[in-house]
């Protein structure tokens, strides 16, 4: 055993080397470049590493080729099925290509999100995915003097710090009020939760649908806490409550429109007889309830694949022709309306 790793009590390239009989650029050779190595010799190395329990040193690996192959990925829940489609497409695409996610949670916090971009800025990484384009003062300076490929995702923001993918969510809250008021409803209401930017942009979208048409735009109720089942059979009861001829609800995500649903059923309401319902991401929630919930279709996966895509394109210098896209969204007419 080399000196080395009697120092540290890890397997070193030398030991495995010693143990085969060949040089440790061989040995580096079967890991790296397979096919530049016989079949014979390369089962008898990895043989070897099997055995001794060889791990790569990242850190040489780094050294030798300028990469961590680590990425970051900074969301804001791991809870919301949203970030889950999310963080699949950016892992399908950089799980592939050898790369490994650091992951972050900033639970909505811009301080929290503050703290983990310093934090994981010491780890010697390739570059960085983050939900949404807005953070604090102090965030955007580090990410820029970072000199790092830095993706912003959900939003999509020509004034972006470097990349952006996502969509207009604004424009996706006036589509699909537009949408509404074209079926005819006109004491519309709006109910929203969390309200991060993104649902506060939805909540600009019904507003501007509202008063072009001309119609009354005081039926909203919003709550700075996450959004739940509960939550949304409450924000039905509050607004019946208060305006009691509400003919349809545009819910700021689909959770709430859920529990919205559940609390009509409980009051025998009928949907959308009675009142509409709709909500907004087109979690599979909305193909399993009874009506099945119109929704706003985001492809979230998209979001991610072309998130990673774009970021490995600017890690590898290769050409990006679009640094800012603009996936869109879907309406997708159910029976709640």
């Amino acid at each position: 055993m080399s000196t080395n790793s009697r120092k540290s009590g890890r397997v070193t390239l030398q030991d495995v080397a010693n143990k085969v009989g060949v040089t440790k650029i061989t040995v580096s050779r079967a890991i790296r470049t397979p096919e530049k190595v016989s079949e014979s010799l390369r089962l008898t190395i990895h043989k070897a590493i099997e055995q001794m329990g060889y791990v790569p040193n990242r850190a040489a690996s780094m050294l030798s080729t300028k990469q961590s192959k680590t990425i970051v990925l900074i969301v804001p829940s791991l809870s919301n099925g949203v970030f889950a489609d999310v963080v699949r497409g950016i892992n399908d695409v950089m799980l592939s290509q050898g790369f490994q996610i650091l992951l972050g949670h900033s639970d909505y916090s811009l301080l929290e999100e503050e703290r983990l971009i310093e934090t994981y800025l010491q780890f010697g990484i390739d570059g960085i995915i983050i939900s949404g384009t807005h953070h604090t003062e102090r965030s955007n300076r580090l990410l820029r003097k970072s000199n790092l490929p830095v993706v912003e995702i959900m939003e999509c923001n020509d004034n972006a710090i470097d990349m952006s993918v996502g969509l207009d969510y604004a424009q996706a809250g006036y589509k699909m009020t537009q949408y509404l008021i074209g079926k005819g409803y006109k004491n519309i209401g709006f109910a929203g939760a969390r309200m991060d930017l993104r649902a506060q942009l939805r909540l600009d979208g019904w507003r501007k649908a509202i008063w072009e048409a001309e119609l009354g735009d005081e039926r909203v109720v919003t709550s700075t806490y996450a959004s739940t089942y509960q939550m949304g059979a409450d924000m039905l009861t509050e607004i019946l409550g208060e305006w009691p001829d509400t003919e349809c609800i545009f819910f700021c995500n689909d959770d709430l429109a859920a529990g919205a649903l559940f609390e009509c059923q409980r009051r025998n309401l009928k949907v959308p007889k009675d009142i509409a319902l709709v909500g907004f991401n087109d979690l599979d929630i909305c193909t399993a309830t009874n009506p099945k919930l119109t929704s706003v279709a985001i492809p979230h996966f998209d979001i991610g694949d072309q998130a990673a895509t774009m970021l490995l394109k600017k890690i590898n210098d290769e050409p990006i022709e679009n640094k800012h896209l603009d996936l869109g969204f879907n309406i997708s007419e159910r029976a709640s309306t």
